[in-house]
């Protein structure tokens, strides 16, 4: 009974600390390029105005368009409650990393079908750059999770994953987890359309490729769809946290390691949110057709990081 119920506090905890991870990012971007910026609980009241608007909606849309919001959300909640973030247990025990990887992708199809819902040409021309890019994305983020996998012999299950690294001790610092680690961090910054591979605070049409897809949403759609970008920005650096790098999360119950793994995992939140603020400060968005050239690096580290468990 103790396990399920901080099961769900650490899944009520990433969703509920989802929104604050953006802000923080925005936040550290502001702090770099010597502006003041808006505080990190920003998101919130963002969030909690669009909830209060009405919806405007083309009459050209079908039903589709107004349950995607409600799709997308729940994938995230899916995922939410399928990642370890402080202590190794799950509310979700069925749920794998393949499981997983296609959750994501069921979100981008949807966000995909959303954009072509709406109508606009540039919803279109954002479905289809993002179609584009998803091909690529999809096998390097399988790789970089199996190769984990191997490594740790736990199959595909999440939660065990974390404790056989942590068993492993330093022989878990090899070659293969680093790699991995790279491929994943690539997959990361492209899965959540950020620079270089888009820039999520622009506002020029021709450019945009995860805004565009939501230029046709308001309201209560557009509230869901931006709190279901920032819930799998969230993931995803849990799941770099607890999963590529598990060291300080919680293996038992006790409670002196379970305040570790929080403050653990609230550490590594932070620590993220700043190299990608880095990241996004230090360069600028690439060009559309020089993006697949980044996302074969990633595949290919992907697949070195397979291979050298092999050969190493």
């Amino acid at each position: 009974m103790l396990n399920f119920v901080l099961a769900l506090v650490q899944a009520a905890f990433l969703i509920s600390v989802s929104p604050l991870v953006t802000g923080m990012v925005k936040k550290f971007k502001a702090l770099m390029q010597h502006r003041k910026g808006a505080d990190i609980f920003q998101p919130y009241r963002d969030l909690a105005k669009l909830f209060r608007k009405d919806e405007t909606i083309s009459e050209s849309t079908s039903i589709l368009f107004r349950i995607i919001p409600y799709i997308c959300f729940a994938a995230m909640v899916l995922l939410a409650f399928m990642v370890p973030v402080f202590f190794t247990d799950i509310l979700a025990p069925y749920g794998d990393l393949i499981t997983m990887v296609y959750l994501f992708t069921l979100y981008r199809f949807c966000m995909v079908l959303g954009g072509l819902e709406g109508g606009s040409v540039f919803g279109g021309m954002g479905s289809s750059r993002e179609m584009m890019m998803s091909v690529l994305i999809e096998p390097a983020l399988l790789l970089a999770i199996m190769s984990v996998c191997v490594l740790s012999n736990g199959g595909t299950s999440i939660e065990a994953v974390p404790a056989l690294l942590i068993g492993m001790g330093t022989a878990a610092f090899c070659p293969a987890l680093i790699l991995a680690a790279a491929s994943f961090i690539i997959t990361m910054v492209a899965e959540n359309a950020r620079i270089p591979f888009d820039n999520p605070a622009t506002h020029l049409e021709l450019t945009m490729v995860h805004e565009a897809m939501l230029l046709e949403y308001s309201g209560r759609g557009l509230a869901l769809m931006e709190l279901s970008s920032q819930m799998r920005l969230a993931i995803f650096m849990t799941i770099l946290g607890t999963v590529f790098i598990p060291w300080g999360i919680s293996l038992g119950t006790e409670p002196v390691d379970l305040l570790v793994g929080l403050v653990s995992i609230m550490l590594k939140l932070v620590v993220v949110s700043f190299f990608l603020a880095m990241l996004e400060s230090a360069i600028s968005k690439s060009r559309l057709f020089k993006t697949p050239n980044l996302l074969t690096a990633s595949f290919v580290l992907a697949l070195l990081a397979i291979i050298s468990l092999y050969i190493l």
